[in-house]
């Protein structure tokens, strides 16, 4: 029997500042690492054999802070550009709440829960698919249908796709999909058979989402 765990990492400065980060590689906040380490805490019963993170700095730092938190470190992890944060292309930088008043809501939110528009030069959802999920099938799945535990510390739009994948959710489903920061999907498998899923409450968490546009 192998486990899946899939964790949006904790708020990072850009987070808190309302921005779009994409793939600038913004470090976490104090309470971004603090939400981190409440998120290993209510993980004790599990023994990691496997991590995935992105190459951005904020997914690293959030593995580290669920691994010290449960004692655990040196765990084989791998990292990659594919589970990279969606590219946001030109709105990288720029504070959500302006980009809202120059091109409208209405664009604004085409931007960024449509699954096939594109921000300009920047990747969809569906961009993210492309490059998430052979990844997952290639290299994540092989590890938990051997048994293993393996924790993936990513970002919204990259464990969309695999949530979209695992849940049989539609592009649109998906792409429409609210993950917190922090808040552990463990998934249960037999094999490549997934057999259980839980979105696991983490007690004392005070960030759970950038809400200032949803």
């Amino acid at each position: 029997m192998g486990t899946l765990i899939l964790v949006r990492h904790g708020q990072s400065q850009w987070n808190l500042e309302n921005r779009f980060t994409g793939w600038t590689d913004i470090p976490l906040t104090a309470q971004g690492e603090k939400d981190a380490e409440l998120c290993g805490a209510s993980l004790s019963e599990f023994h990691f054999d496997m991590g995935f993170v992105s190459r951005q700095q904020r997914s690293q730092k959030t593995l580290e802070a669920i691994l010290r938190a449960q004692g655990q470190n040196n765990i084989p992890t791998v990292s990659d550009s594919a589970l990279n944060e969606r590219h946001y292309g030109d709105l990288q930088g720029l504070n959500k709440a302006e980009t809202i008043r120059k091109y409208g809501e209405e664009q604004v939110r085409q931007w960024r829960r449509s699954y096939t528009i594109r921000p300009p030069n920047g990747e969809s959802i569906e961009d993210c698919v492309r490059r998430t999920v052979p990844f997952f099938r290639e290299y994540i799945l092989k590890e938990v249908a051997a048994g293993k535990t393996v924790i993936v510390a990513a970002h919204g739009n990259s464990l969309r796709p695999i949530i979209m994948h695992l849940d049989g959710l539609t592009g649109e489903q998906a792409a429409a999909l609210e993950i917190p920061f922090c808040v552990p999907y463990v998934y249960s498998f037999d094999g490549c058979r997934m057999t259980g899923k839980e979105i696991r409450e983490v007690p004392g968490m005070e960030v759970k989402s950038t809400a200032k546009i949803g």
